[in-house]
C-alpha cells in the first residue's frame, strides 16, 4: 500500500506501483469509441502509462495537454492517458482541446487497471479512484519508469519519464 497525500492529507491506494524491469500486466480498458483495448494492442511499441483521477480536475487535464505536446515527436511510442472518466467525457474534452497525439482509455467499468496496477485509492475524498502516476514500458512492455506522485495535487515529472525514452 502506498501512502499519497490530497492537498496534504494522508490517503492510501490498495498496492504499489509495479517494480522496474517487471513485465507490465495486461488490461482491458474501454477506447473513446468503446472498442475495448489491452497490452496487446501496443505490441513492439514504447508505451507511457500517464494515469491520473479524472480529467475534470486542472492538473489531471494539463497533464494530458503535456503528454500530447510531446507525443508527435517520439518515436514508436504510445501514450495512454487513463482515468475512471466516461469515454465519452474523454472525447469531449479531447475534441474540446484538440487532443490528438495521445490516447484516453477508461477504467469505468471495473477499475481492474487501478487494482492491478496498485493505483487504486482505498481512502478519503477520490475512494476508488486512480492515484496521480506514470508508468513507462519498453517495446517489449518491461516497466523501465515509474513514478507514484506523492502528493496529488501535483503534475507528474514529464521530464525524468520522457528522459527514459530518449
Amino acid at each position: 500500500m502506498a501512502q499519497i497525500t490530497l492537498k496534504g492529507t494522508p490517503i492510501n491506494t490498495n498496492g504499489n506501483l509495479p517494480q522496474i524491469g517487471e513485465q507490465a500486466k495486461d488490461f482491458e480498458l474501454i477506447a473513446q469509441d468503446m472498442s475495448r483495448a489491452n497490452l496487446d494492442k501496443y505490441k513492439g511499441s514504447r508505451v507511457v502509462l500517464n494515469v491520473f483521477p479524472s480529467l475534470d480536475t486542472g492538473i489531471c487535464a494539463t497533464s494530458v495537454r503535456e503528454f500530447n505536446k510531446v507525443a508527435g515527436d517520439l518515436e514508436n511510442t504510445k501514450i495512454l492517458c487513463i482515468s475512471r472518466d466516461t469515454p465519452m467525457a474523454q472525447g469531449r474534452f479531447c475534441g474540446a482541446e484538440g487532443i490528438e497525439n495521445v490516447e484516453t482509455l477508461s477504467d469505468l467499468a471495473n477499475g481492474s487497471f487501478g487494482k492491478d496496477y496498485g493505483l487504486e485509492i482505498v481512502d478519503g475524498p477520490l475512494k476508488d479512484f486512480s492515484s496521480r502516476a506514470v508508468i513507462v514500458l519498453d517495446e517489449n512492455h518491461k516497466v523501465v519508469y515509474t513514478e507514484q506522485v506523492p502528493e496529488i495535487v501535483q503534475e507528474p515529472n514529464y521530464e525524468a519519464a520522457l528522459k527514459v525514452l530518449a
